[in-house]
């Protein structure tokens, strides 16, 4: 019976945001965590993500090699440290979950509350930079990725960022064509409305002209 438990992630685990988490937080659920953790990490019902992180591999994929995009990874992680309605998606990594950089990136970008080093992702050759801002005053928006549901900046707010720093996530070749993309999917008074409140009017004047210049 002592080993019954071992055979399957527990339900309290399996509930974390994005069912990421960090061994320490198991620490209600079992009496040696980190060992437990491990013995789960082995059996190839978690995946590790990066030193100190894993997410649940889903009941279907285990024993596939799955693991989760980037951007989803990066969400999962952001919200394991800072709690999932304080973490939003955004930049070149909220062009990704809109469709506006079709190419998988090496970088994601989170916006976060407090400043937080970058993590090196232990699975691929990527990094979650975390970005510290004001997360209740950003336009953000509901997205269902492969794990749950995660806060995502709009396409009006993805469109300021990316203009606004458009070196933000090592993406800049493919920032001006996402921005055009967003902007045509703006809402125009909604954009101008956001650019105004967050004294981004300068982002907006280099996304319409990104806009424009992509029609010629």
């Amino acid at each position: 019976m002592a080993q019954k438990h071992s055979t399957a992630v527990p339900a309290s685990l399996a509930a974390y945001p994005l069912g990421t988490f960090r061994p320490a937080q198991a620490k209600h659920t079992y009496a040696h965590p980190a060992a437990e953790v491990a013995r789960l990490h082995e059996r190839g019902l978690l995946h590790r993500l990066a030193d100190g992180y894993y997410v649940v591999v889903p009941p279907a994929m285990v024993g596939q090699g799955w693991m989760p995009g980037l951007e989803t990874a990066a969400a999962g992680i952001a919200s394991a440290i800072y709690g999932p309605d304080n973490i939003i998606v955004m930049g070149v990594s909220a062009a990704r979950l809109h469709g506006a950089i079709p190419r998988a990136l090496a970088t994601a970008t989170i916006a976060v509350p407090e400043q937080h080093r970058p993590i090196t992702l232990s699975d691929r050759p990527a990094v979650v930079r975390f970005v510290k801002r004001n997360t209740k005053g950003l336009d953000a928006e509901r997205y269902d990725t492969e794990l749950g549901s995660t806060l995502v900046t709009t396409p009006e707010q993805t469109t300021l960022d990316l203009a606004h720093r458009p070196k933000l996530g090592d993406a800049e070749i493919d920032v001006p064509t996402a921005v055009a993309a967003l902007y045509e999917r703006s809402e125009k008074d909604r954009l101008q409305n956001l650019a105004t409140e967050q004294r981004r009017t300068a982002s907006l004047k280099r996304a319409k002209t990104w806009a424009r210049d992509s029609e010629l």
